[in-house]
């Protein structure tokens, strides 16, 4: 059951990011969204936006970016988004992005995600989905570090917000082969580790940056139908298929899966506190990782709050990032 103790919110499953922004004014907040060209990316760039945020929107592909922010500003944006380029699964990519930045980062929100359906590696040998959905929003956010520093000072506190999904509870991470070098490739598994990271990340970052004013939270959105699923392989769209057949979600909006990225970026409950998972805009209870999707769909694993996991994962990063 879960704890008395989790934060919650006044907001549900079917709560929109316009209903969590509903009287809020983020003039003079800066923030910048990855994979905001489609999707959740997109709407939650838009909802921050119309509240008032300057927000960078960090995309792979600048011209549907551009489009983007076209939309948004036509939105009723008071300050029209900014383009920045930036493939996270190419490392000197993330660097130029960090070299262009100028002045301080108020929320930084990890959202941009990939799913292959077969093993593709980048430059370095790194499997896709883990460079992509992982090591490039790491070596991003540690880049911005200074920047984030800055903005908890501006604003008492800077925000990071990581994005993961149900499908953690699939996979942990392998330490041992984390590019699946002698293990079995299966993408499913792949995504999951991904995913797991993602919430590892936040949970370090705010071990690490706390007394700086920074704390970082894990978002899932739930089941959205989104780009993301568009390179699926059969077995995926099945398990998918199968899973929503069996209760285990309902498809959202796409407005109502930003709600609770939006709900880590702006509430108060989230303001000065770090490394929890949220899920349906409350914070989500920890389950054994030998629980089951089925009983437990609202949860998250042990394995992807772990501190001990957290700091090795950091760890083991950092040295892959550092040039």
């Amino acid at each position: 059951m879960p704890s008395p103790h989790l934060i919650t919110t006044p907001f549900t499953a079917a709560s929109t990011a316009a209903d969590i922004l509903a009287d809020i004014d983020l003039g003079g907040l800066r923030a910048i969204v990855t994979g905001a060209s489609s999707g959740l990316g997109a709407e939650t760039a838009r909802a921050l936006a119309v509240a008032g945020a300057e927000v960078t929107l960090a995309v792979r592909n600048t011209t549907v970016g551009t489009a983007i922010a076209e939309q948004i500003a036509r939105a009723g944006a008071p300050i029209p988004p900014r383009v920045a380029a930036v493939d996270l699964a190419d490392q000197a990519s993330v660097a130029r992005f960090l070299a262009a930045w100028e002045g301080p980062l108020h929320l930084l929100v990890n959202n941009a995600g990939l799913v292959t359906s077969g093993l593709e590696r980048t430059s370095e040998g790194w499997e896709l989905q883990l460079a992509t959905n992982h090591l490039g929003h790491f070596a991003l956010t540690r880049g911005l570090h200074a920047a984030l520093a800055a903005g908890a000072t501006e604003r008492d506190g800077a925000r990071i917000v990581s994005l993961s999904s149900t499908a953690h509870m699939r996979a942990n991470i392998d330490f041992d082969d984390p590019q699946f070098t002698h293990r079995d490739y299966d993408p499913q598994i792949a995504y999951a580790q991904a995913k797991t990271a993602n919430s590892l990340l936040a949970v370090e970052a705010t071990r690490l940056w706390a007394n700086d004013g920074i704390v970082a939270n894990t978002a899932n959105p739930g089941g959205v139908s989104t780009g993301l699923q568009r390179n699926f392989t059969t077995a995926q769209k099945a398990s998918l298929d199968a899973a929503e057949a069996a209760g285990v979600f309902t498809y959202k909006t796409i407005e109502q899966g930003a709600a609770t990225t939006i709900v880590a970026a702006v509430r108060p409950e989230f303001a000065h506190t770090g490394g929890h998972y949220l899920d349906d805009s409350h914070e989500a209870y920890t389950v054994p990782n030998d629980a089951s999707l089925a009983d437990h769909p609202h949860g998250v694993k042990a394995w992807a709050v772990d501190p001990e996991a957290a700091e090795r994962l950091w760890a083991m990063s950092a040295k892959l990032t550092t040039s």
